[in-house]
């Protein structure tokens, strides 16, 4: 009865814990503000953290089943526990959930108000993670990207030939497939595309269509280069685990 007592009493101190947390005030106002009563009523979507709405005019949309936490900006699911308060939201154009989905801490989103962004199920960026989407973003399910990497689909600036005088595209798509896993300080740049289980090197720099190399691929390098073949994160033996300790 004693051990029955105590695991219930450390159980909601945790839960207590976890819930301070929250930054309260931003998770109210942000799921209010974007959904339908019926969905903001159940918060699907998380703040932890110091955050600064820039802007939150574009359009926020969840597909699936909507539970509570689902998404989370700022979630504390890593090694470091501390906030530098840093984080900041400006979406204008259309963000698209398919499931759950994770942002580490101090992060950085830019979502141009032509812009398409989308997230699959169970996809995350680390801490100090930068997103910026002017034309299209898409994420797979079960993309895993660590901390300070980034996700960039244009040059910003005009850039020339200087002999024509003919500009180049500035933006390009990003495609991400499902499961892929990236290291720290990944750059993902415009017209990427990656394969399905796809496993990307600690300071990578990719920038172009990875997929003629095959599923289950390690690349490497700036640029990036292909390593091996016939390798892939333990996806089956992990999933488990990752639903569990990702899910609130």
């Amino acid at each position: 009865m004693i051990q029955n007592s105590y695991r219930k009493c450390r159980s909601k101190y945790h839960k207590f814990r976890f819930y301070c947390k929250v930054n309260w005030i931003k998770t109210l106002y942000f799921n209010f503000k974007k959904f339908p009563f019926e969905t903001a009523k159940k918060l699907p979507v998380f703040f932890y953290g110091k955050v600064k709405f820039t802007s939150i005019t574009g359009d926020i949309q969840i597909d699936g089943k909507i539970i509570k936490g689902m998404i989370g900006f700022g979630q504390p699911y890593e090694l470091n526990t501390v906030h530098r308060g840093i984080a900041e939201i400006n979406i204008q154009g259309k963000m698209v959930f398919k499931g759950q989905a994770q942002f580490g801490k101090d992060y950085f989103v830019f979502i141009g108000e032509n812009g398409y962004c989308e997230f699959g199920n169970m996809s995350s960026m680390a801490s100090n993670a930068k997103l910026i989407c002017l034309e299209k973003v898409v994420l797979g399910n079960y993309v895993r990207l660590g901390a300070e990497s980034q996700i960039i689909d244009t040059n910003f600036h005009d850039m020339i030939d200087t002999n024509t005088g003919k500009k180049q595209q500035k933006t390009g798509p990003v495609l991400i497939g499902n499961y892929n896993y990236g290291g720290s300080r990944i750059s993902i740049m415009k017209n990427t595309i990656t394969p399905d289980f796809c496993t990307i090197t600690t300071n990578c720099f990719c920038n172009k269509d990875y997929t003629s190399w095959g599923n289950n691929i390690l690349i490497g390098g700036i640029p990036a280069k292909l390593i091996r073949t016939n390798i892939s994160r333990d996806w089956q033996g992990e999933k488990q685990q990752l639903d569990d300790f990702l899910t609130i």
